[in-house]
């Protein structure tokens, strides 16, 4: 393909945006959230602008797990945020949120996002 120089495209190179949602989960939620993972829907990998996706197990012990995304804009990632297939990724986990809330309880994990722009490859 023209453009591809080691199997990487100009469009990959180019600096791109990054999510990063920090999830803590509480112990007894952590099977069931490497659950929700492993099943995903893969939605996201419909949208427009989304480059990639990585999910970070802590080797440390601690309970929280990194959701890092790669858009080519922040317009496709908020985008990604309105979009039906946001809440179609989302559904079992916001069902799991839910039940808890119901049941008095304390929600099984939290999440804080952060966001930034590709300073340096």
């Amino acid at each position: 393909m023209k453009g591809v120089v080691n199997g990487v495209t100009p469009k990959e190179l180019a600096p791109g945006f990054v999510a990063i949602n920090t999830i803590e989960c509480r112990p007894e939620y952590v099977e069931r959230f490497r659950e929700l993972f492993q099943t995903r829907a893969h939605a996201i990998d419909r949208l427009p602008g989304f480059r990639s996706m990585f999910v970070l197990e802590p080797k440390d012990g601690s309970q929280a797990y990194l959701v890092v995304s790669q858009w080519d804009d922040e317009e496709c990632f908020r985008a990604w945020t309105e979009s039906p297939e946001f809440i179609e990724g989302h559904r079992r986990a916001f069902a799991d949120l839910k039940e808890a809330k119901a049941r008095g309880e304390e929600p099984p994990m939290r999440s804080q996002f952060a966001t930034y722009t590709v300073l340096a490859r």
